[in-house]
């Protein structure tokens, strides 16, 4: 991009809001809800993937071409160059662009995005409006699933969203509250469920702290490493079985925090949404959408075997392919 691009951008700076949360909290569910009611606010959207197949983006309601993934990898660990290339492209589009929200992974530290936005030329470009935190009311842990990511995501969080509340008490409620006020005090919490919360209450708040974090220089992430997350893809042009896949889902074995997917069932004629979250999966059927050209599906945990997982997949599906 040259120099007289970036300077026919808005010197102001667009507005930025970051979402994240641990796996399954709730991330994707939060940001349609964002999209369906932004009323004629023009909102783009970039979703990073942990894994090399693009689920999340599928998943969303449509936003036209006010879209830009980055998959295979995660964008927090480092003073990412694919992050600047990215907003770079958002920023490019003809149409004037009012807001831009970033999905992060279920395993992302927030920080170094934040210092992506502030230690390079994006500073000039945008303005970071808040850091949006999605907690799972129903699965968060007091030991914060031994993550080193969701640790932080609570601790660099401008609010948190307690999701999921219809699924638990009052008095589980009060023990997560108590958990994140330890690590984040005077913490901003609402509670939602699927993630409806009214739109003012978290954009354009104008809640990231930037004077505090403006002097860092240098950060560098190694919570992949040290909380020991992994993806197994899998993709195939047959249909699956759905009797055996949900034997499948009920037996597998490793440390599966998450896992999601776009099914072909087989004699089924629309489209099927997978969900894993802990030790709770929904299989819906999407009627809006016809059957896929192939399944896609993502596993994220730590310590996955990664033939037994592509092996019991492969056992699920129908003998003969799409027609």
């Amino acid at each position: 991009m040259t120099k007289q691009e970036i300077t026919d951008f808005p010197q102001e700076g667009i507005p930025v809001s970051i979402i994240t949360g641990f796996l399954g909290s709730g991330k994707t569910t939060l940001l349609n809800h964002i999209l369906k009611n932004k009323q004629d606010l023009r909102v783009a959207v970039l979703v990073n993937e942990f894994g090399d197949i693009d689920i999340d983006s599928q998943l969303l309601i449509s936003i036209e071409e006010d879209l830009v993934q980055l998959n295979n990898g995660c964008i927090c660990c480092s003073l990412n160059h694919g992050l600047v290339e990215a907003v770079y492209r958002v920023l490019a589009i003809d149409k004037k662009i009012d807001y831009l929200v970033i999905e992060t992974t279920g395993i992302a530290d927030p920080f170094p995005i934040l210092l992506t936005f502030l230690a390079t030329e994006l500073r000039k470009l945008t303005r970071i409006d808040s850091i949006l935190t999605v907690v799972d009311a129903e699965t968060f842990s007091p030991n914060h699933f031994d993550s080193e990511a969701a640790l932080k995501q609570i601790a660099f969080a401008d609010v948190i969203l307690l999701n999921k509340t219809d699924l638990v008490s009052g008095e589980r409620l009060g023990e997560v509250e108590s958990n994140i006020k330890l690590i984040k005090e005077g913490a901003k919490i609402l509670h939602t469920e699927y993630g409806q919360v009214p739109l003012p209450l978290i954009l354009d708040v104008g809640l990231t702290p930037v004077a505090e974090y403006i002097q860092s220089q240098k950060y560098q992430s190694g919570h992949l490493e040290n909380d020991g997350f992994v993806a197994v893809s899998f993709e195939s042009d047959r249909p699956i079985d759905v009797f055996k896949f949900e034997e499948f889902i009920e037996q597998i074995s490793g440390n599966l925090f998450r896992a999601k997917g776009i099914l072909c069932l087989h004699d089924i004629e629309f489209r099927h949404i997978f969900q894993l979250s802990g030790n709770r999966y929904t299989l819906e059927a999407d009627e809006t959408c016809l059957k896929p050209s192939k399944n896609k599906l993502v596993f994220i945990g730590r310590h996955l075997d990664n033939n037994q997982i592509r092996d019991g997949l492969n056992e699920c599906l129908a003998e003969r392919i799409f027609i």
